[in-house]
């Protein structure tokens, strides 16, 4: 048996932070800005407009507030290069997807929002997805699991 042991794989805060993980967490920010704009304005139409449903526009406008989190704790998680964040990030791109897609099937104006939103959320992953991402968040894959244990 060897006296070496086998390093863990953990992020490598020496290093500069590359470039797709930092434009895979500014996407997220984005996104859930863009989550914190319509929830605002959602909630503004609903207390000082007169939306036909003011309940539901109250309703949409929280809602939409505290889904942004999901997106703006995973940008920070990024930013910060925590392995954890990476999750988070995916799932939101994955839920964007379908939003998008009812957007571009819709009519007027919703469609380029889809597009944009459609461009941002494919982007996103294969940044997220991106093994030099990887690398600097310190996740190892399905077959390096047991290589910290040797």
């Amino acid at each position: 048996m060897s006296s070496e042991q086998t390093p863990v794989t953990s992020p490598d805060d020496t290093g500069a932070r590359p470039c797709r993980l930092t434009y895979a967490a500014a996407l997220a920010a984005l996104e859930g800005l863009a989550l914190v704009v319509g929830g605002v304005w959602l909630l503004v139409l609903g207390l000082a407009g007169e939306p036909d449903d003011r309940q539901q526009a109250v309703t949409g406008g929280v809602t939409l507030i505290v889904l942004a989190l999901l997106p703006l704790l995973a940008a920070r998680g990024l930013f910060a290069r925590k392995g954890w964040s990476r999750g988070p990030a995916v799932i939101t791109q994955i839920m964007a997807l379908p939003v998008a897609y009812n957007m571009l099937m819709s009519d007027g104006a919703a469609i380029p929002a889809g597009i944009v939103l459609a461009v941002v959320a494919v982007t996103a992953l294969v940044l997220l997805i991106n093994a030099e991402t990887t690398r600097a968040l310190g996740i190892r894959g399905p077959g390096n699991a047991g290589d910290a244990a040797k």
